[in-house]
């Protein structure tokens, strides 16, 4: 602790989670690109790199204030003067940490949530009804959800006895993100020739490398979200690797089982499918639960992306089936993993013995009240973008493929887009 009030140990923890949070955006963007045809590959990436600059100067003008500031508008968003543009932080230690700390390691959280999104809609939208999107998005979507679950005030962080348990963004991030790509995919319709049409990945290298660069990068957004540097943490960041294996091995013992064969984007979907579900709740179960929870994820995913091409829908790199679906189990199960001491505190709050189910109940409520927001505001700006400045592109553009008719440059040099 220094003469100012700093604490040393947990500024320096917080200061290489924000920076590991930092690294999954490229680690995202990677994931993503290989993923996607040849012709989309800078496209694609661009949609999650152009997060950081668009919502960067949002959350640093106004969004650190709708969502950490006292409640406004019936408790709809927050505001505080002191954290618009932030002018009023120079000086404030919250927590033994910085502010500016705090405030860049949240900030590097919603940058990433609205690139999610963009793996439903890849290879065929405009760059600019992406960017108008992912800017109204953060404000009417995700700048609420943080405020309702995170902050001190917010209805949904004191619902119940201890309020609704997500440590790291379940609800905030990835169901959020998952509903929104659903309906935004619905909506704008699938790509040209699905799903009769196979599109294949361009670089299965690349994604592998992203997985990988994810999987780095969540023990900072699991862990650092204890914003300490202490036994939750290191309870987060265990729990964080448990589940992540556990999806990652069930993931192939799926494929095994079925195809008699295991494949490099079968793992990393695992990987994925593991991290999601342990992010809203590495903070209150113990190591058994990170495996179920990871294996179950793995199942759940892999049956939910079997429906996609039944029902129709083009989730181009399966942000519902997996961000969405994951992690929604993980809001509600992680309900029957809880450990006791916590269970016993929920007890002590409530006046009476927490069950379980109490939680369960609490966890569903969040979990409505997210998939209604988010779910009915992207309708509302998929419509008015389309009708505005256009959001699907059209059929010859997409034929072509984005990084030319967009952007006027190719991924690969000696490489012939297809």
């Amino acid at each position: 602790m220094t003469g100012d009030g700093v604490d040393t140990g947990s500024t320096s923890w917080m200061l290489i989670s924000t920076a590991l949070v930092l690294l999954m955006v490229p680690g995202l963007a990677m994931f993503y690109g290989g993923l996607v045809r040849t012709k989309n590959v800078l496209s694609t990436m661009m949609h999650t790199f152009v997060a950081l600059a668009v919502i960067g100067v949002l959350w640093v003008v106004c969004g650190y204030s709708l969502t950490f500031g006292s409640s406004i508008l019936g408790g709809f968003w927050g505001w505080n003067p002191d954290f618009f543009l932030l002018s009023g932080i120079d000086s404030t230690i919250t927590d033994g940490i910085p502010e500016y700390i705090i405030a860049m390691f949240q900030g590097k959280f919603a940058i990433i949530t609205p690139a999610l999104i963009s793996g439903a809609i890849a290879e065929r939208v405009w760059f600019r009804g992406y960017i108008a999107f992912i800017a109204l998005w953060f404000l009417f979507v995700y700048a609420p959800l943080c405020h309702w679950i995170w902050a001190p005030d917010g209805w949904l962080f004191n619902h119940g006895a201890a309020g609704v348990i997500d440590l790291a963004g379940g609800l905030v991030i990835h169901v959020s993100a998952g509903v929104s790509a659903l309906v935004a995919a619905i909506y704008l319709g699938p790509r040209k020739g699905f799903p009769k049409t196979a599109f294949h990945p361009n670089n299965l290298v690349m994604t592998m490398m992203g997985a990988g660069l994810l999987w780095v990068g969540w023990f900072g957004f699991n862990a650092g979200s204890t914003l300490g540097s202490g036994l939750d943490t290191a309870r987060a960041l265990a729990m964080t690797q448990i589940s992540a294996a556990s999806g990652a091995l069930s993931w192939l013992a799926i494929e095994a089982w079925i195809y008699k064969k295991a494949t490099a984007l079968g793992f990393v979907s695992g990987i994925l499918a593991g991290l999601v579900v342990i992010t809203p709740a590495a903070g209150v179960v113990l190591p058994g639960g990170a495996l179920i929870l990871g294996a179950l994820s793995s199942c759940l995913c892999y049956w939910v992306l079997t429906l996609k091409t039944k029902l129709g829908y083009d989730d181009s790199l399966d942000c519902f089936g997996i961000h969405g679906v994951g992690s929604g189990l993980g809001v509600l199960m992680l309900s029957f993993f809880i450990r006791d001491s916590w269970m016993a505190d929920a007890s002590a709050a409530a006046g009476k013995t927490w069950t379980a189910f109490d939680q369960l109940l609490v966890q569903l409520t969040g979990m409505g009240a997210t998939i209604a927001l988010a779910a009915s505001v992207t309708l509302v700006l998929c419509v008015a973008i389309e009708k505005t400045i256009g959001f699907r592109i059209d059929e010859e553009s997409e034929m072509i493929g984005l990084d030319q008719t967009l952007h006027g440059e190719t991924g690969y040099g000696l490489t012939k887009a297809s």
